[in-house]
């Protein structure tokens, strides 16, 4: 068996209608492993679910509705998942918000506890309904899909870079809690990727021209080009590695 198969494994992936977490779930039920396919529409799920039965057989994907904010969402979606598989083995924490754009300053109460909420107390949720099974098994894997930003100050995206930050700190602690349990908690940290989330900072071809200048690629990432990371990270192939975080910028924080 090939050190990245995903074959036997169940992965729940949010934010998985469209951009990086669609490449992370059709990339995963290539190599072998049942995905659910979850955003806030089920249409646009349901749409990613139907390609991926298309491609590798009925039964390989299903299609749940989930907002991230709704604890009671999350709760349905884990339900849903384990009526249909039985199990969660790899589970992605890839939606997020970023409702401001500005600096810190400007920010409201409302538009704050939102990013925090949606982008950390969400996983938080979502990883304390899925991980007692996983330990009970002694085997798992738990992505959070964090950002470059978590590393980084900016002047424009502050709350998002702090949300970021705290995913990182959320798994190297939970790496330490559930490690004992061969149970391994990791995340990613994107760079600039082309996806509609990130549609402001390179649709503009000046703006995308200052944010490539330092990397020493010199262009923006691709979905598809962080979705090898995630099966990295779900499968043997990374069995000894834990509270870690992948960067895939292109080389920005080191240009």
């Amino acid at each position: 068996m090939s050190l990245f198969s995903l074959t036997d494994q169940v992965a729940v992936i949010t934010g998985s209608s469209r951009g990086i977490g669609r490449s992370i779930a059709e990339r995963m039920a290539e190599a072998g492993a049942k995905v659910v396919i979850s955003s806030r529409k089920i249409e646009p799920c349901q749409e990613v679910a139907d390609g991926i039965n298309k491609a590798h057989g009925d039964g390989s994907a299903i299609a749940v509705a989930a907002n991230i904010s709704s604890k009671d969402d999350l709760a349905g979606l884990v339900e849903q998942t384990m009526s249909a598989f039985g199990k969660v083995t790899t589970l992605v924490c890839n939606a997020a918000s970023n409702p401001y754009y500005g600096p810190l300053a400007g920010i409201s109460d409302d538009q704050f506890s939102k990013i925090l909420a949606n982008n950390v107390i969400a996983n938080h949720w979502l990883i304390q309904m899925t991980a007692p099974q996983m330990i009970e098994r002694r085997d798992g894997s738990i992505i959070i899909v964090s950002s470059i930003g978590g590393l980084r100050g900016s002047p424009v995206i502050g709350a998002y870079t702090i949300s970021k930050a705290a995913d990182l700190q959320m798994a190297r602690s939970l790496a330490v809690e559930f490690g004992p349990s061969n149970v391994r908690v990791n995340c990613i940290a994107p760079g600039l990727v082309r996806t509609d989330f990130a549609r402001a900072l390179w649709e503009n071809p000046e703006t995308l021209k200052r944010s490539t200048a330092g990397a020493p690629l010199r262009r923006i990432g691709e979905p598809d080009e962080i979705a090898g990371a995630a099966i990295y990270l779900a499968s043997k192939a990374s069995s000894f590695m834990t509270g870690q975080t992948l960067v895939l910028d292109g080389g920005v924080t080191i240009g």
